[in-house]
């Protein structure tokens, strides 16, 4: 009895220092890198091109034109139209989708590789297997993604409407989407997001405990045995991050787009930015991948792949160092 006391105020602190380190990196990442998310999603919930050049190919200049049709072109519409405050539209749902969402992600993660691993030490996670690292992560996204979507779901609509607003503010587009849509409507989207996340978190965890292996390696080899040597530095991680986000993005990116459709489909949505998605538009996620190829093309699926994808790396890399320097910030303030 007296061991079951001693341990579990540990394992609380060791939770409570994981949801904060986890949140405040979230927040971080989020806000750093929110216009690239802004851009990423008018692309996705765009039905028509996003490029000129997808106009000509397809030769569709005969019908509604495209209100964007590449990266720095939606960046000068967005700020003349907009402001500067356009490029965080959404934001503050977004901030509670991501702080308790990076929160219970780390969270559930350190519980998984200490349940493996036998050990609650970071140290001794590194030793696992790469084939852990992408179970845990998959299953920590899995939980996360459970815990915060309706936030999601809500930052999606905000930063997809541009001016005029269709929905004021967060309470308005809450109250309208209960009203069409019922409790479940907050859920939309909510298969495809899980077919993604899993494989997503799966990659960017794993990718990342990879590279961080990697590091530690040639540290190892480039300068001595010693285990303060061997650690990564913070620039070491950042690019750890970088490269684990690029390569996830890059993989999970069409399931992305379909959720998004997801999402905003059967919402109000201003005419000057294209058609909206009806209502019941797609009866499941493989008929929106059918869908989405027969009236776009493959290029449909790949919409916004270019900011989402610039946004992907930093806001890996930002994450992954925040929570590292963050968690050993707490850890030394609590032992």
């Amino acid at each position: 009895m007296v061991f079951v006391a001693m341990e579990e105020p540990s394992q609380l602190k060791r939770a409570m220092i994981d949801s904060s380190a986890g949140a405040i990196s979230g927040g971080i990442s989020r806000t750093v890198t929110s216009p690239l998310d802004v851009i990423k999603i008018r692309f996705q919930v765009q039905l028509e091109p996003t490029s000129s050049w997808a106009l000509l190919r397809r030769n569709l200049a005969a019908t509604a034109p495209s209100k964007y049709t590449g990266m720095f072109q939606a960046s000068k519409d967005i700020l003349r139209e907009e402001g500067v405050q356009g490029f965080w539209r959404g934001n503050v749902p977004a901030l509670l989708m991501v702080m308790p969402y990076t929160a219970i992600q780390f969270t559930v993660l350190h519980k998984l590789k200490t349940f493996a691993s036998g050990s609650s030490k970071t140290e001794n996670h590194i030793g696992l297997s790469p084939y852990l690292s992408y179970v845990s992560g998959a299953l920590a996204g899995c939980a996360a993604t459970l815990g915060s979507y309706p936030f999601d779901l809500l930052r999606t609509i905000l930063a997809s409407q541009g001016e005029p607003k269709v929905y004021p503010n967060m309470r308005s587009a809450f109250v309208d989407i209960i009203q069409t849509r019922g409790f479940q409507g907050m859920y939309a989207g909510l298969s495809p997001t899980l077919v993604e996340i899993i494989p997503y978190a799966g990659l960017q965890f794993g990718t990342y405990d990879t590279f961080k292996r990697w590091a530690m390696a040639w540290n190892h080899y480039r300068y001595s045995n010693t285990s303060a040597e061997n650690s990564p530095s913070s620039f070491q991680l950042f690019l750890c991050g970088l490269a684990a986000g690029t390569c996830a993005k890059l993989v999970c990116h069409p399931l992305d787009v379909v959720k998004k459709r997801f999402q905003i489909e059967g919402l109000q949505r201003h005419p000057r930015y294209g058609a909206r998605v009806e209502r019941r538009a797609y009866s499941s996620m493989f008929d929106a991948i059918q869908r989405i190829l027969r009236l776009e093309g493959w290029a449909g699926l790949y919409k916004g792949i270019i900011p989402s994808t610039v946004k992907a790396a930093p806001a890996g890399a930002v994450t992954f160092v925040a929570y590292e320097l963050t968690s050993d910030w707490l850890e030394s303030l609590v032992t």
